[in-house]
């Protein structure tokens, strides 16, 4: 049995279909196909300020309370999973109801959700050397042993994305898992990267933000596992 899936042009093109870039402000979704390879950055956004990914974005709360907190960076949040998108636009909709939040004002203009697979996002349309830093927050682990080779981190096409277009002066990776058998095995196969190297966990400078999941995790007494991971300059 083959340890990897194999994610050929075949199943990407069953997969992405429905990809979309929504403006979470504007409500604006564009189809991912409108888009150049690579994304133009500062055409998305509208500024040239640093880009930040969270992969698996689930309810949409690590995105919403750092997107408040720093303005100045741009948030892409990819989730393939519609059901999350929505939420995630529900939960922003709601926030900006409650506290009458103008539009004008430019708060969430910094984010956009890709509703794509992210595999097929990072390796074929995030820029080499673009992203200040990923945010991979509880990645389903996939806990079947016939189901292990869907875990993101043993795909080498998306680990050597990882790695190309995180910036080389700045580019951080936050992984943050319930789960301690995947946690080591994603240590250890990010241990064979050269281009990056492990960093103490606290470097995280919104690790008080839960997510959803972690704030359920936390309650039902689970171990809760971190790790920082730098881009080594070249």
């Amino acid at each position: 049995m083959r340890e990897n899936p194999d994610y050929n042009d075949l199943y990407y093109q069953n997969t992405t279909v429905h990809s979309q870039i929504i403006d979470i402000l504007t409500k604006r979704a564009v189809s991912l196909s409108e888009f150049s390879l690579p994304i133009d950055w500062e055409a998305c956004f509208g500024n040239p300020r640093p880009v930040e990914i969270e992969i698996g974005f689930g309810k949409g709360r690590f995105l919403l309370e750092a997107s408040k907190r720093h303005p100045k960076v741009n948030y892409i949040g990819i989730e393939r999973a519609q059901k999350y998108v929505e939420l995630t636009r529900e939960r922003f909709e709601k926030y900006m109801r409650h506290f009458g939040v103008d539009k004008t004002s430019g708060t969430f203009s910094n984010v956009r959700l890709a509703w794509t697979d992210a595999n097929y996002f990072v390796t074929r349309y995030v820029p080499a050397e673009s992203v200040q830093a990923y945010h991979i927050y509880f990645p389903d682990p996939w806990p079947k042993k016939r189901q292990r080779k869907r875990r993101i981190f043993r795909n080498q096409d998306f680990l050597a994305a990882l790695t190309r277009t995180l910036r080389s002066d700045s580019g951080r990776l936050y992984i943050v898992t319930d789960y301690e058998e995947y946690f080591q095995e994603i240590q250890e196969r990010l241990a064979g990267l050269s281009a990056l190297h492990q960093a103490a966990a606290d470097l995280s400078p919104d690790q008080d933000i839960a997510t959803n999941f972690e704030m359920k995790y936390v309650l039902e007494g689970r171990e809760i596992y971190r790790a920082v991971y730098e881009k080594v300059l070249p």
